[in-house]
């Protein structure tokens, strides 16, 4: 039996201070954002000794892979049949990890992309970023920067248990929407003819997978039944995981402003677009999906929203044309992949023995010397960007950021030996 009188013991009355001084931590590296792009970065700075802090703004690890649902390791492989695996690091580990417990479902033909369990990458994020002995600080907002003339010196940090100061030596934006270099007061560039749309995707177990209907046909059927169903995009996809009986659904699409209110608006709006999807697909296919339930609705997913300008900017032309930049960094075969328009989007899908490629100049803001960008924040045009900004590019530029302050150390990102860095991130350029 517990006493009261004892209770009383356990409990003490607290007071905010009126002014009170932020926590201050401090870090060899400072990563913002704990994507992939992120998680990439943290591990392989922490595996050349560094000293790392990883901030996100989710209560969670694992950015949108994990949280929005994404199910599509997208961009590593090079177009079928070539099987090239163009990026590595902790790619190699995801994949051989996840597969070892049957979380990984190969799709042969088309792009080479892979299905994966989004429950078992977010487990396993966790599970390295904790046994790399990583400092993370979870549902941190980014609300100012502090520089000294080139250098960014600290950044502060809002949590629901009282701010922190992050001081560090180099840091990192894998923020997705160049967080660290807007506050920075960096220049940085938005779509200027509208937004670029991103999806509200379902996760869906039950469904039977002998009876998916081809391509063509549910295309048709999407763009005939919209209305009906008030569908906004007409050309959705259903990528499904047969050994696990589950698919994840990317057939919605919801503008994704900057601005919070309006932010916030969409976000709610996407949940009812997936609603509605769920409920063409139960009562357009029975067969394939009368039985299914909605196991999750993923954050909403985001492609393109703000990103900042670097020393250089990778172009439309240069995907097209493949260009082997003197400092490229990364690569990839993925498609332009453009979502433009609410009903679609458009592919530019390029051939079996094309790759194109990521220069490190739009990785680096030209009028810093300790930061650099990774993940969906470099330097592209908008065509350019839809291409680079998937999980498997994501993953190359964190790297490629991590050891680009490791080499740099307490001098200049933009004076390192490209070589050495070249070097180093072989794997994802051979």
């Amino acid at each position: 039996m517990i006493d009261v009188q004892d209770n009383k013991s356990v409990t003490r009355t607290v007071c905010k201070e009126v002014g009170g001084l932020a926590r201050e931590v401090s870090a060899d590296i400072c990563i913002v954002g704990a994507g992939l792009a992120g998680v990439s970065a943290a591990l392989e700075a922490a595996r050349l000794g560094r000293k790392v802090i990883l901030v996100d703004g989710l209560p969670t690890l694992g950015g949108q892979a994990v949280n929005s649902r994404i199910g599509l390791l997208c961009g590593l492989f090079a177009n079928y049949p070539n099987t090239s695996q163009f990026t590595h690091g902790i790619a190699d580990d995801i994949l051989r990890d996840l597969d070892a417990e049957g979380a990984l479902h190969y799709l042969r033909g088309g792009l080479g992309s892979v299905i994966y369990d989004d429950l078992a990458l977010a487990r396993w994020i966790e599970k390295a970023v904790r046994a790399a002995g990583i400092t993370v600080i979870l549902g941190g907002i980014l609300r100012d920067v502090t520089r000294a003339g080139r250098r960014i010196c600290s950044v502060d940090v809002a949590t629901r248990y009282g701010d922190v100061r992050i001081k560090a030596t180099g840091f990192i934006d894998a923020s997705g929407d160049a967080a660290l270099v807007w506050q920075a007061g960096l220049p940085c560039r938005e779509p200027s003819n509208g937004s670029i749309y991103g999806s509200h995707m379902i996760v869906i177990d039950g469904i039977d997978v002998a009876q998916q209907p081809a391509r063509e046909e549910f295309v048709a059927r999407q763009k005939a039944k919209a209305k009906e169903y008030g569908l906004e995009r007409t050309d959705g996809l259903v990528f499904v995981f047969p050994e696990k009986e589950m698919a994840f659904i990317n057939m919605t699409h919801v503008e994704t402003p900057l601005e919070p209110l309006a932010a916030t608006a969409k976000d709610l709006a996407g949940k009812e677009q997936a609603d509605a999807v769920f409920k063409f697909l139960k009562e357009e296919y029975p067969l394939a999906f009368g039985k299914a339930r909605i196991r999750a609705y993923g954050l909403l997913g985001i492609r393109q929203t703000r990103w900042m300008v670097g020393r250089q900017q990778l172009t439309a032309d240069d995907v097209r044309a493949g260009t082997r930049f003197a400092d490229a960094i990364a690569r990839t075969a993925w498609p332009m992949e453009l979502h433009a328009k609410s009903e679609g989007f458009s592919w530019q899908i390029f051939p079996e023995d094309h790759v194109h490629f990521i220069p490190f100049g739009s990785l680096t803001p030209p009028d810093v010397d300790n930061l650099v960008a990774a993940g969906r924040c470099i330097d592209a045009d908008v065509d350019a960007l839809s291409s680079v900004r998937v999980l498997g590019p994501c993953i190359a530029t964190g790297a490629a950021a991590a050891h680009t302050l490791d080499l740099a150390g307490e001098g200049s990102v933009h004076d390192i030996d490209i070589a050495a860095l070249q070097g180093r991130v072989r794997d994802n350029l051979i």
